[in-house]
């Protein structure tokens, strides 16, 4: 059996550590190829999750980054399209919510080639995010759809999705955390630069709907203003250039630092006293690592986390923002609401099911 794996960008690449890692293991008649479209093209935000996670190198590197969303999908689908026609796999696996995802998913069922999806049934039901967009369009294209949670597997019966069609596999961020978690990396920088353990919050900003405003770069900022509060910000390539153009200066309690690898995202995570970010990852990994997550966005998809009132939402604003900050941020729940770490064997067991 031949699987084709779509991936382009940094929630995917550590996902597919973990399901990669388990196809290898367990199916030795099953070849996988492995397809980066480049959509994260700086090393900082690629390289780097290749070397830490182990994950095997790509087939095929596209090399397809830093346009529109429209250019970046058309590009990517014509190549996708190509690979597909020459390697002929039996299935095709993506990721998430990205515009790699949306071509991957496009070029396969154009040319009739099944598609398996994971984390499908997300939806924050705001259409102006790109991801949401992707999401949707992924899902009905997709004949396995493996669905992290019963909210997912709901919002896809909702939408006529064949239920048979859909797995509750639970989240393979969640293996990930688990497999992971002893591998953990302090970063060089973190002494020199006078933080403690558990003496400040960590903070990320990359989402366009807050990068390509200029209005909500300036009330995030000022929301982050404390004299109560050090943040230590990785500041995503995309976040920096906007910042520079507007020329908003940033409060001399938040800590600026270059984008890091997973295991120091991880280390600054566990060790944070609180988690400020608009990502829908870092939502689920401050839960992950039992820290509070204040979340830079109107809507979630992951409202699980805000009924266990581990996550509240401020969107934008300086205010909610400030008063969250300033508020109770203690992690209080024993919840577990993402599988058992399991995840990714059962998805190389159902992708391969028929194959075996």
């Amino acid at each position: 059996m031949k699987i084709l794996t779509v991936i382009g960008a940094r929630p995917q690449f550590i996902k597919a550590s973990v399901i990669s890692r388990a196809l290898s293991s367990m199916h030795s008649n099953v070849q996988e190829v492995l397809v980066h479209t480049g959509q994260h093209y700086d090393a900082n935000m690629s390289d780097v999750f290749f070397t830490e996670l182990g994950i095997p190198c790509p087939t095929h590197n596209l090399g397809i980054g830093g346009g529109t969303h429209g250019e970046n999908t058309g590009r990517m689908l014509e190549k996708l399209e190509a690979l597909m026609l020459l390697e002929r796999p039996d299935r095709v696996l993506v990721y998430g919510d990205t515009d790699s995802t949306l071509a991957g998913s496009l070029a396969a069922s154009k040319l009739h080639i099944p598609v398996a999806h994971v984390e499908a049934g997300l939806r924050s039901f705001n259409r102006k995010m790109p991801e949401e967009i992707n999401r949707v369009l992924t899902d009905h294209l997709s004949s396995l759809l493996f669905a992290p949670t019963d909210r997912a597997c709901s919002n896809l019966i909702k939408e006529g999705v064949a239920k048979e069609a859909i797995h509750r596999t639970g989240d393979v961020m969640y293996d990930v955390a688990l497999l992971f978690k002893e591998h953990a990396k302090k970063p060089d920088w973190f002494d020199q630069a006078e933080l403690r353990k558990d003496a400040f919050a960590l903070c990320t900003i990359h989402r366009a709907e807050n990068t390509d405003s200029p209005q909500n770069l300036k009330e995030i900022l000022k929301g982050l203003d404390s004299e109560n509060v050090k943040f230590v910000l990785p500041l995503h390539p995309r976040t920096r250039l906007k910042l520079q153009k507007i020329g908003a200066p940033l409060p001399s309690n938040v800590h600026v630092t270059e984008p890091v690898g997973y295991l120091e995202m991880m280390w600054l995570e566990a060790n944070s006293k609180f988690i400020v970010t608009d990502s829908g990852g870092v939502q689920k990994e401050a839960y992950f690592h039992r820290k509070f997550c204040i979340t830079l966005r109107e809507e979630t998809e992951w409202m699980e986390l805000v009924e266990h009132q581990v996550n509240t939402l401020v969107g934008a604003d300086s205010k909610r923002i400030s008063d969250a900050i300033d508020g109770d941020t203690s992690f209080q729940s024993d919840a577990e609401l993402y599988g058992d770490g399991l995840s990714a064997v059962r998805i190389s067991k159902i992708l391969t099911g028929d194959f075996l």
